[in-house]
């Protein structure tokens, strides 16, 4: 089983390889066999992909931005029809299931495409009288972009910020995560394919130090990361130093509300997608799951029954519903919390173990009667565990949500409309779903509050992120002086 790319990075349209940086492999999380081995890049080579974007953007940035447009429509094309590939390859570089890939990986990232690419030609300023005189607006790349990526979702981080950065005449240079190295190079080759000028989107592989000389060179204008919160600070004070224009998407301790008079299979439904989808290694899961206690023993007993069914195996298989953990060391870690969510006393509901010797699988695990302070309701396992609390008054369920230093993301289920936009008011979180969960279309905006970062992903509000605003005073008069 390979993956071998023909090269490490991918600068200047053409495959770049130095055989100088530091080696290192992309494992299939399900046997641990290694499907390719790759370099990490050089100063030499980051210097390359930091000229070329800068050669490539202002003519870029010169086009028609319905020209622009043009060309991501393309590559969106291009990805839809070559969409099982790209999702084998994100399945053996990730381990989520075939089942999710096909659906959510490259197809969310040809949506992305698609959606910018319509967006490019409306971006317009505003014109301002002033009496005799006037002023306009006008919106401008930055320049050139980084983007650092998580290895969750590998193409649609990628082309979360390579769409609106190219739509509106941006350059970008893309650090995929070490872990997840290959569908990045994938995406490169469709947008060169497509027609995207050599230089407007490269590619750089390696760990931390690669991540850390774009966001601190002089050439580049932003640094867009999605990513842990330790990384997320270390990253933000070396663009900050530079005083560049930052996108942070970080991780989260998400609180799921479900009130009493919520339907039950749906709110079931709902705290299962937000723990175990793509084995529970999704930064807005709602993993502080409170429910209300008149309510509790239904919902146990209904969320152990479900789970209890989860297709757990190979993710090649489409009929398999749950994959490995992303690397042995991530297993670890989640057995580590799993073991402190035992030894805290929180009762054990369902799983709690690995499976197998082979792979990185660990089951679906339910912790019930869990508390505020315990390890588990108040740090991010990023695994397929759910803490379920429990909840009595409206007051207290929403001063225990927002007691956390994270505010990503939040979801309330309930029949009541009123209660229920009343209590999303009220929580301190960027992303929220009212009787649904972690559904993230592009063209909703996405993105946290507090530690959970800084700007937004998607939507209309991306334009905010990957433009800068130009004010121009027109004088129609003679100048008024008093010298």
């Amino acid at each position: 089983m390979r993956a071998q790319p023909q090269a490490s990075h991918f600068i200047g349209g053409a495959y770049v390889e130095d055989r100088g940086g530091e080696s290192f492999e992309s494992r299939y999380p399900a046997t641990g066999e290694v499907i390719a081995q790759l370099h990490a890049a050089t100063p030499k080579v980051i210097d390359h992909a930091l000229e070329a974007a800068q050669a490539a953007q202002a003519e870029w940035a010169a086009r028609p931005p319905v020209e622009r447009g043009r060309i991501l429509q393309r590559a969106a094309a291009l990805m839809r029809a070559r969409n099982r590939d790209l999702s084998e390859l994100e399945t053996l570089d990730t381990g989520k299931p075939l089942q999710e890939t096909l659906v959510a990986d490259a197809a969310s990232g040809a949506d992305a495409l698609e959606y910018f690419a319509g967006f490019a030609a409306t971006v317009t300023g505003q014109t301002i009288p002033l009496g005799r005189d006037m002023a306009y607006t006008q919106r401008l790349p930055l320049g050139l972009c980084a983007g650092i990526g998580a290895w969750n979702y590998p193409i649609q981080i990628a082309c979360w910020k390579a769409a609106p950065a190219l739509a509106f005449g941006n350059a970008m240079v893309f650090k995929p995560s070490e872990l997840t190295p290959l569908s990045a190079l994938a995406l490169a080759e469709i947008l060169t394919e497509a027609g995207l000028p050599d230089g407007l989107f490269n590619v750089v592989q390696g760990m931390g130090e690669v991540g850390a000389a774009l966001a601190s060179d002089r050439r580049v204008a932003k640094v867009s990361l999605t990513g842990s919160v330790p990384t997320g600070r270390k990253v933000y004070a070396a663009a900050g130093a530079g005083l560049k224009a930052v996108t942070m998407e970080l991780g989260g301790k998400s609180p799921l509300i479900i009130f009493e008079d919520a339907d039950i299979e749906n709110a079931v439904g709902a705290a299962m997608l937000a723990n175990f989808y793509s084995s529970g290694q999704i930064c807005s899961n709602g993993t502080r799951v409170f429910v209300h206690r008149a309510i509790k023993a239904a919902f146990l007993e209904r969320l152990a029954a479900r789970t209890s069914k989860i297709v757990l195996g190979d993710p090649l298989d489409e009929a398999t519903q749950m994959g490995p953990l992303v690397s042995a060391a991530q297993m670890e870690k989640v057995l580590g919390y799993i073991n402190a969510g035992k030894a805290s006393g929180a009762r054990l509901v369902y799983g709690g173990a690995r499976v197998g010797v082979q792979g990185n699988f660990v089951q679906p695990t339910i912790f019930a009667d869990v508390h505020d302070d315990m390890i588990i309701a108040r740090e991010e396992i990023f695994g397929p565990v759910m803490a379920v609390l429990d909840f009595e008054d409206e007051g207290e369920v929403i001063a225990r949500a927002n007691a956390t230093e994270y505010g990503l993301a939040a979801g309330v289920f309930t029949r009541d409309f009123a209660r229920a936009h009343r209590v999303i008011g009220q929580l301190r979180a960027g992303t929220c779903w009212i009787n649904a969960y972690n559904l993230t279309p592009v063209e909703m905006p996405f993105g946290g509050v507090k530690a959970s970062g800084v700007g937004r992903e998607n939507g209309h509000a991306a334009l905010e992120h990957y433009t800068q605003l130009k004010s121009v005073y027109l004088g129609l008069g003679d100048v008024e002086a008093p010298y």
